[in-house]
């Protein structure tokens, strides 16, 4: 696997992680829900699983490429992605080490390795502790619509990282996620449908 199509997995599984991460049991959109708030949900998430279906529509493509599997987060900081299908892939974020697992074949590389994706990782570990000043250093957060029909919508600060992603829509009813999706600068996008299937705190 080339570098530059490993660091795109890599890019694409931790946003998926971080997505199942991001909206805890008790979140809606509503007039008194404030970003301080939504942080001390966070802060005391310990575990997470969901399921997920992702269709990636990519510019070369006529048709969207789709996975499913499994999201899933155990404190303090392991973080996995379980693909199904088409073909079993697991990529597994513990400390700074990654591993991605492709039929036969396992990759273990150092995430202090690939800079171009410290920066996603920073946030999910800054939502997993509730720090919002980490986590508005790399988004501007916007939230919109009611509690029924809500999109939290996260635009990248650093110019860097606006290269690689221009925008991730989050949205929900009530406590249920529903959707993410995640528009890249090439003009590629994926849309993820979750289903939680469990949580615990």
């Amino acid at each position: 696997m080339s570098v530059v199509r490993f660091s795109r997995r890599l890019r694409s599984g931790l946003l998926a992680i971080w997505a199942l991460l991001a909206c805890p049991a008790g979140f809606a959109a509503s007039p008194d829900w404030t970003v301080d708030r939504l942080m001390q949900s966070l802060s005391h998430q310990t575990s997470g699983q969901a399921t997920f279906v992702e269709r990636k529509y990519l510019a070369v493509l006529d048709q969207p490429v789709e996975s499913s599997g499994e999201l899933r987060f155990r404190a303090p900081d392991r973080l996995e992605k379980i693909t199904l299908k088409p073909k079993p892939e697991s990529l597994v974020l513990e400390g700074n080490t990654v591993t991605v697992n492709r039929g036969k074949k396992q990759y273990v590389v150092q995430l202090s390795d690939y800079r171009e994706v410290a920066a996603f990782v920073d946030s999910i570990r800054a939502t997993l502790v509730g720090d919002r000043a980490t986590l508005e250093r790399t988004y501007a957060l916007h939230l919109a619509g009611n509690p029924d029909n809500w999109t939290l919508t996260l635009l990248p600060r650093d110019p860097r990282m606006a290269e690689l992603v221009l925008r991730i829509d989050i949205k929900g009813s009530r406590a249920q996620l529903r959707e993410i999706e995640i528009r890249q600068a090439d003009g590629d996008r994926s849309v993820m449908e979750i289903a939680a299937v469990g949580a615990a705190q």
